[in-house]
């Protein structure tokens, strides 16, 4: 079958010629294509019409006014216009071929130039060798003839046996003629045949390998290209090579050879060859030290910049702030004292909010940040606790604070929560007020707080000295308005200023691991100000801005100098008290706590290792008596985590201790049960729960999971395990889990749970707890039990049922109620 079945050739009527032609392709591929020759249509004028070819050959201008001798129906005017086109058209055809000749014939001009250009130059070049060779095989003649001239100087005179071989030696003395003419042939046919570019010398060397010559190796075709366009640039008279750019590296301690080349801008397999040729067999890979890369280094031809590991951090902002950039800021007002003696009711009192009955047994165990406007200025409080094992948590209050409020109340005096406030505030050198509370109480004696101060060196202005004392009562709200002014006074007195232009520079007040928004930090702007999407980095963290909320919950883009507020979009929990510093870019972040990190590990390795023989005899002795009770620690947030464990390290004596072998932050998970079991340990959980996964493990392990939301229950708890004073213990029994599926709003009752009993029964005389996320939200009682529209004492597991909690309605979808009963064991010391 032919290409052109079914298709019908082009052409003209009349039977044009046609054919077909063999068209080829690559691959072999052939196609028959048709052809068609066209006749070229010949117009003949009618007789006494337009003029003939000849006549318009010959330019010959018909007669306007002969009839004969114009085509028909073509009138004078028309005749001429068109003979003047034809002139024009013809006229701009020669000025177009007169133009184009011109510009041929000026490339063809450049061309010879440039082509005479390259052959001067390749002459001059050849010459010059030439002229090299020469002299060199002159110096060479030169020396050989000296040797000689020497050594028959030197030899003692021939025999005269030899006298008739002279003649014959001295013959070969035109053997150096031949062999330069022979060179120089062979040279000339290597110049005139093609140039393989070295592919078939020889067998390649170590020597040509690290010399750059690569004798039996194939040039790649990219390197053949980079060939060919150097030597047209050459041959164009341009550049060959670009002139080399000197760089200044950073060298640190340390560094891997394929950063070390990118550092260069070099690549990296004439880097590796450099330090073949140095001795040293590394790869791309391998890390080098200072001394051997500032040899590299030198050998390209950069410059060196020796930095240490540590200087990482000095991208961090530490300039000094000018005059002019200092704007006002808000004071930073912590509030301290002794347990119960009304801190958090003073404050709530001046913020008109109920924070108390948000923590567990009434105590603060966190540390909260609050603003509060007086009088059109804005005041930072920080809420401290007051237990004792909150120590350290006081002691980054009062590095970060402005004035300290000390919370005494009236009818208990000075405690030694109280003093060790005095202390934290002496220590970080800020003003003290005094706020004597609960002066409403019957037994209150504000004189006996005054003298018992003075024990400890603070003498306020009704004794004569220089802090000022206010006496106040949380409950009523007496002396809120004097507290307020004082502390006004004692800011204006301050002049405290920050500069909100720059990178900003803060504290974290508190930080904990947030199963839905991940870590989060609740962090105090000491200076410049924090926006969303700063990159920044806080003690071994780093982490990019994600979203910022105030001390209200609202969200925020951006905070000012002593604005508190809750950060996310960091990489890990930090350490509460650690300094956040905003940097530029996140490599620098990342390298900053990478270094930070690494610092602190091998200061924990170090701290940890026993340095002599010695002491690791005595250690081992001292043991040897000590019965230790090891303890696994899960909390909240990281502050609460921190102050167990120092309250568990303050256990024990001579005969017994605490060990905590593991603290930390969030849920309890199967790690934990799982460490525990091997050290025959228990978990204690503070305000946090364990996981599904974790408990099943732990009840087929036999694994013992406490839970507390008192510090001090923990505390005593341990201590009696420790001491072996163990009496009756409230111990809790989970009868049953229960998840809320739906949540009903009923008249008169409130929020309604819709629960489904997972695990166990749900008994209404048992207590509950509300868990969201693993993290104990509420605990109290049933207020109603249904099973459909009947009061129950008791649903089984599986089956549907109605909760209400009594005093409060803060319920989800998805929350989970644990059921438990409360019964009294003897417990005997294991």
């Amino acid at each position: 079958m032919s290409d052109n079945d079914g298709k019908k050739t082009l052409g003209l009527r009349g039977g044009p010629r046609s054919g077909q032609v063999k068209q080829s392709f690559s691959h072999g591929r052939t196609k028959n294509v048709v052809v068609e020759t066209k006749r070229k249509r010949v117009v003949v004028p009618k007789p006494g019409g337009a003029a003939t070819p000849a006549q318009k050959t010959d330019g010959a201008k018909p007669s306007a006014g002969d009839p004969s001798k114009r085509p028909a129906g073509i009138s004078d005017a028309e005749l001429e216009r068109r003979m003047k086109a034809l002139a024009a058209a013809k006229a701009r055809e020669t000025e177009e071929a007169e133009q184009r000749a011109a510009e041929e014939r000026a490339r063809e001009e450049e061309r010879e130039r440039r082509r005479a250009e390259a052959e001067a130059k390749e002459r001059e070049e050849r010459e010059r060798e030439e002229a090299l060779k020469r002299k060199a095989e002159e110096e060479a003649k030169a020396a050989e003839a000296a040797a000689k001239a020497k050594a028959a100087a030197e030899a003692p005179p021939p025999p005269a046996a030899d006298a008739a071989a002279a003649p014959r030696a001295a013959k070969p003395a035109a053997a150096p003629r031949k062999t330069t003419e022979r060179e120089d042939r062979e040279r000339q046919r290597q110049q005139k045949g093609r140039d393989d570019g070295g592919r078939r010398a020889g067998k390649l060397t170590l020597n040509q390998a690290l010399s750059g010559g690569e004798g039996g190796r194939q040039r790649s075709l990219a390197a053949m290209k980079r060939k060919q366009e150097r030597a047209r640039q050459k041959a164009m008279g341009g550049a060959v090579e670009r002139e080399k750019v000197v760089r200044t590296v950073q060298l640190p301690e340390a560094i891997v050879v394929s950063e070390l080349a990118n550092r260069m801008s070099e690549r990296v397999a004439d880097v590796v060859k450099a330090l073949m040729q140095n001795g040293i067999m590394a790869t791309q890979n391998q890390t080098i030290d200072q001394d051997t890369a500032e040899l590299i280094i030198e050998e390209f031809g950069h410059r060196v910049q020796r930095v240490s590991d540590a200087d990482v951090e000095q991208v961090i902002d530490t300039v000094e702030d000018s005059d002019a950039d200092l704007e006002p800021r808000p004071p930073v007002i912590t509030v301290m004292g002794h347990v119960d003696h009304g801190k958090t009711s003073l404050l709530d009192a001046i913020r008109n909010a109920k924070v108390v009955a948000g923590e567990a047994g009434g105590i603060t165990q966190h540390i909260g940040a609050y603003q509060v406007e007086q009088g059109g200025k804005l005041l930072t409080f920080l809420d401290t606790p007051g237990h004792a094992a909150f120590t350290s948590m006081r002691a980054r209050g009062a590095q970060v604070t402005d004035i300290v409020v000390l919370v005494v109340a009236a009818d208990d005096a000075v405690m030694p929560q109280t003093v060790e406030a005095i202390n934290h505030a002496k220590a970080a050198k800020v003003p003290m007020i005094v706020a004597i509370n609960k002066i409403d109480r019957p037994d209150a004696n504000p004189d006996k707080v005054r003298t018992d101060l003075l024990q400890h060196e603070v003498i306020v202005e009704k004794m004569s000295g220089e802090v000022q004392d206010v006496e106040v009562s949380a409950i009523n709200g007496t002396g809120l308005e004097d507290l307020l002014e004082a502390i006004s006074l004692q800011a204006e007195i301050l002049e405290l200023k920050a500069n909100p232009n720059r990178a900003a520079q803060g504290a974290v007040i508190e930080a904990q691991l947030d199963v839905g928004r991940g870590p989060v930090a609740t962090v105090l702007v000491q200076n410049g100000t924090l926006r969303q999407g700063d990159i920044f980095v806080v003690g071994e963290q780093w982490g990019k801005v994600r979203a910022m909320e105030n001390d209200k919950g609202e969200r925020v883009k951006e905070a000012g100098p002593s604005v508190p507020v809750e950060v996310l979009g960091l990489n890990g929990t930090p350490e509460a008290g650690d300094v956040l510093n905003v940097v530029e870019t996140e490599a620098q972040a990342r390298e900053i706590a990478e270094y930070r990190a690494n610092a602190a590990k091998e200061k924990r390795a170090a701290a940890g290792a026993a340095t002599t023989l010695e002491q690791l005899m005595a250690k081992a002795k001292e043991d040897e008596n000590v019965a230790e009770l090891p303890i696994l620690v899960k909390a909240d947030v990281q502050g609460s985590a921190e102050a167990i464990v120092q309250a568990m390290e303050k256990i024990g004596n001579d005969e017994v201790r605490v060990r905590v072998l593991h603290s930390g932050v969030g849920a309890i998970t199967e790690t934990d049960v799982g460490l525990a079991e091997a050290s025959g340990a228990p978990v204690f959980g503070f305000n946090v729960r364990a996981n599904a996964s974790a408990r099943n493990t732990a009840n087929q392990k036999g694994v013992e999971i406490r839970y507390y939301s008192v510090i001090y229950d923990l505390v005593d708890d341990v201590k009696a395990a420790a001491s072996g004073l163990l009496s009756a213990e409230v111990r809790e029994n989970f009868i049953g889990y229960a998840e809320i599926r739906e949540v009903f709003k009923v008249s008169g009752v409130g929020k309604v749970a819709g629960c489904l009993v997972t695990e166990g029964v749900a008994r209404r005389s048992a207590g509950v707890r509300l868990l969201r996320d693993d993290v104990v939200i509420h605990e109290g009682t049933l207020k109603t039990l249904k099973r459909f529209k009947d009061e129950v004492a008791e649903v089984q597991s599986g089956q549907e049922c109605g909760m209400a909690f009594e005093n409060y309605d803060d319920i989800r979808q998805g929350d989970v109620i644990e059921i438990f009963t409360r019964e009294e064991v003897e417990r005997t010391l294991e």
